[in-house]
C-alpha cells in the first residue's frame, strides 16, 4: 500500500541548507576595537558627570614652592608634591642633559650630584631638596673649558650613542671625589650602577682613570 508523502514545512524548504559558520578571526577582532572604543568613550564623556566635589578633588593636586641651586643659579619653583628631581630639571628648568632610561633607578641614565653626593634624579622627589645645590651635565663645564673627565670621555672615545654620557660622567666625577678610583676592578665596582647599553665599559673605565691622573 502506497505511503502518502510527508507534507514540507514551508519555512524548512526556503531556508539556507548550508551550515551557520562560526565567527571568523576578523570578526572577533572588529568586534573587540568596537566594544573598547565604546568603553573609551563612555569612560572619557563619563568623567564630566562626576559630582562637583570629586571633581575638585580630583582638581586640587597639592603643590609646594620650593628653593634649590642648581649649576649655580638659585631657582625658586612652584611644583606638583610628586615631581621628581628629574622632572624638575628637564621639564621645569629645562636642563635636558640628564636622561629619563628606566625611570626606576636601574640604569644610572639620569645620575647627578645632590650636595656632592650622586644620586639618582628619577627615584628623588623634588619637594626634599629645599636649599640643596644640584650639578648636572650642563654644570661641569667651566665655559667653554670642559671638565677634566668630560674631556677624558673625548680622549679615550668614551661613548657611543651617548644616552648613557651624562650619568656616566656624573657619576665618574663622584667615584674620583670619594676615592673609588684605586685599581680597574674598583672604579667598575663603583660605577656599576651605571649601565652602557652598547658596551663601552673599558673605555668608560679608562677616562676614570685619566681624569684621576692614573693613567
Amino acid at each position: 500500500m502506497p505511503t502518502e508523502p510527508v507534507p514540507q514545512d514551508s519555512s524548512s524548504a526556503t531556508a539556507d541548507p548550508s551550515p551557520p559558520t562560526d565567527p571568523t578571526r576578523r570578526t572577533v577582532l572588529a568586534t573587540g576595537a568596537a566594544v573598547g572604543t565604546a568603553a573609551v568613550a563612555g569612560g572619557v564623556l563619563g568623567a564630566g558627570l562626576l559630582p562637583e566635589p570629586a571633581a575638585a578633588a580630583v582638581a586640587a593636586v597639592p603643590t609646594s614652592r620650593l628653593t634649590l641651586t642648581v649649576n649655580g643659579t638659585r631657582h625658586a619653583v612652584t611644583v606638583d608634591n610628586r615631581t621628581s628631581l628629574l622632572d624638575l630639571l628637564r621639564e621645569h628648568l629645562g636642563l635636558t642633559g640628564s636622561k629619563k632610561g628606566c625611570d626606576a633607578g636601574a640604569c644610572g641614565a639620569c645620575t647627578v650630584l645632590v650636595d656632592g653626593r650622586r644620586q639618582n634624579a628619577c627615584l628623588t622627589l623634588a619637594v626634599r631638596l629645599e636649599d640643596a645645590e644640584v650639578t648636572t651635565i650642563e654644570g661641569l663645564a667651566d665655559g667653554v673649558r670642559l671638565h677634566t673627565l668630560q674631556q677624558a670621555f673625548i680622549d679615550q672615545d668614551a661613548s657611543q650613542c651617548g644616552y648613557c654620557t651624562p650619568g656616566q660622567i656624573l657619576s665618574g666625577v663622584a667615584c674620583i671625589q670619594e676615592g673609588h678610583t684605586g685599581s680597574p676592578e674598583e672604579i667598575r665596582e663603583w660605577m656599576s650602577g651605571n649601565i652602557c647599553r652598547c658596551g663601552c665599559y673599558p673605555k668608560i673605565v679608562r677616562a676614570v682613570q685619566q681624569a684621576a691622573g692614573k693613567k
